[in-house]
């Protein structure tokens, strides 16, 4: 590389990431095929529009390549063409979500989402994101005293406030969702039943966690995190028409043409409503992570995820720390690090000092502010694919308690 300033800072991280332990459960390592098609030629072209439909010249292969990635990602979760639509092309998570509500919702309307003190998202109509201006959110949480979802009180929620979307899927949340209980919930009041699946994507294309296809309208997916690919979202929707749903005769402000599918709305949100050209390098980046997702060995990672997680929490809590609701099902887990009087913020600091890398994050029914919050979240996902295995946890779990107690 001729730009050695640019050079010296990308060896630096390659050698942070060497050298630490990656517990971020947000994060992942992708192999060297994927990056080697994030950098490639791909990132010349312009191609505006999809398939077929090109604002551009000089778009065969771009077309070849975006119904490849396509095909690839219907096939892993094995979706029927004839049912489902997938859009590859949404740069990332939020502004996926932000196209989904901008097909699905009236301006004004209600979302439901979880809130993010309790492990939702910013874009599950948080009112400090722009999903938050534009829609009303209405929040639900967990059972202050199991610290998991109460669906007889969200169905309640539901009922009471007949939000246009509820929206499932969090980004700290360490237990199996039932989506068919949200499924009953959202046909009990018309809703549109969206599922942010960002997080356990991986698991769910592995095996190792409950699909959420069979009782979704949308589902959003990070190509990054649990996929291990790059920087990038996939939108998957139902080809089913709009109108199907209740909430429009009782709302103000109507979609237009709402005899359209759902997949044909999302697809005009993500272009030309929010986005220009797509990132064909990311595309093909995606396309290839695809790929390896659908391999025999990305099962067997997909389960090692979920049994180190749970090995970690496990001997976390044998060492004393509280586990919020008592363990894991799934990829991450969250410390109560004040139970034992040390804050989210120094916690991460300390770890971060030792080499472990994992981010303060607050905690159901949190009294402390989330810059520094009463809890870290830890997901085991990076360390799987660097081939930490259960023993690995066990050890692991003595050097955090170490390091937290001071010792």
């Amino acid at each position: 590389m001729k730009d050695k300033e640019i050079e010296k800072l990308i060896r630096e991280e390659a050698a942070r990431e060497r050298k630490v332990v990656n517990l971020i459960a947000s994060e992942n390592f992708v192999s060297n095929d994927v990056l080697e098609a994030l950098g490639s030629v791909f990132t010349n072209k312009y191609a505006e529009g999809y398939p077929g439909g090109r604002y551009y010249g000089g778009t065969v292969v771009a077309d070849k390549l975006e119904n490849t990635v396509r095909k690839r990602a219907l096939k892993l979760f094995h979706l029927s063409p004839n049912e489902w639509s997938v859009n590859v092309q949404p740069y990332s998570g939020s502004p996926a979500n932000l196209a989904i509500y901008l097909a699905l919702v009236p301006p004004g309307e209600k979302i439901m989402g979880m809130s993010l003190a309790m492990g939702g998202h910013l874009t599950h109509g948080q009112r400090v994101s722009v999903t938050g201006k534009l829609w009303n959110q209405i929040p639900y949480g967990v059972s202050q005293r199991t610290e998991t979802l109460d669906y007889a009180e969200i169905a309640t929620i539901a009922k009471r406030e007949k939000p246009a979307i509820i929206v499932t899927g969090y980004t700290a949340y360490p237990r199996v969702i039932d989506f068919g209980k949200f499924r009953k919930i959202a046909d009990s009041v018309g809703a549109v039943l969206m599922v942010d699946m960002s997080h356990f994507a991986g698991l769910v294309a592995g095996g190792a966690y409950p699909t959420p296809f069979k009782y979704a309208d949308v589902v959003m997916a990070t190509t990054h995190k649990t996929l291990r690919g790059p920087r990038g979202a996939m939108i998957f929707s139902r080809k089913i028409q709009i109108a199907n749903f209740k909430f429009q005769t009782n709302s103000k402000s109507k979609i237009k043409n709402s005899k359209i599918t759902i997949a044909e709305a999302i697809d005009r949100a993500v272009f030309p409503g929010l986005q220009g050209g797509p990132h064909l390098n990311a595309i093909a980046a995606i396309g290839v992570a695809l790929r390896e997702d659908a391999k025999p060995e990305f099962k067997k990672y997909a389960k090692q995820i979920i049994k180190n997680a749970k090995m970690l929490a496990r001997e976390l809590k044998r060492l004393g720390w509280r586990i919020v609701s008592g363990g894991t099902d799934t990829h991450l887990m969250l410390v109560d690090t004040m139970s034992r009087g040390i804050g989210g913020k120094e916690a991460a600091e300390k770890l971060e000092r030792a080499g472990i890398i994992v981010n303060k994050n607050t905690i159901p029914y949190d009294m402390r502010k989330p810059t520094d919050p009463s809890g870290i979240r830890i997901g085991t996902p990076a360390a799987t694919t660097r081939g930490m295995k259960e023993k690995d946890m066990k050890r692991l779990a003595a050097k955090i308690d170490k390091i937290l107690r001071g010792k």
